[in-house]
């Protein structure tokens, strides 16, 4: 029930933030500049992918998937005293507004560790492999 809870808070704060800020899918600036592990790996002969360039974008992944494992944790704890603020029936802005931070600020070093992780990714890859990706037409989701 906690968990429900949890997940209709977040959905209520992001979807009027997504909506406002979110590009259409096929526009995403980020995307035709960035190549998620997903797509290097899966096109990793296609590219020329040498075992050093797949040893290092693995440990960069294992390090990315420890701190989102970290930081789902953390921001459960913090959204699970978010619900329990404003279900008070006489909720205290402030406290809740506190809170608020909190949950942003996790989910600010969410985001900031997938795009230093793509960084590192598209670091790893030469002009050629990333020209190369860019060609290739995308799979939705990826």
């Amino acid at each position: 029930m906690r968990s429900a809870a949890c997940m209709l808070v977040l959905l209520a704060m992001s979807i009027p933030a997504a909506a406002a800020e979110a590009p259409s899918p096929g526009d995403d600036p980020l995307a035709r500049h960035l190549f998620p592990p997903e797509r290097v790996m899966g096109h990793a002969q296609e590219i020329g992918l040498d075992d050093t360039q797949r040893t290092a974008i693995r440990k960069e992944v294992q390090k990315a998937q420890s701190k989102f494992l970290d930081l789902q944790f953390d921001i459960q704890t913090e959204m699970e005293t978010m619900v329990r603020l404003v279900k008070e029936n006489k909720v205290d802005e402030a406290r809740v507004l506190s809170q608020l931070d909190r949950v942003l600020s996790l989910e600010k070093e969410i985001k900031k560790t997938q795009i230093s992780l793509l960084v590192r990714i598209k670091n790893t890859l030469t002009p050629v492999q990333q020209a190369k990706l860019s060609e290739m037409p995308r799979e939705p989701g990826k």
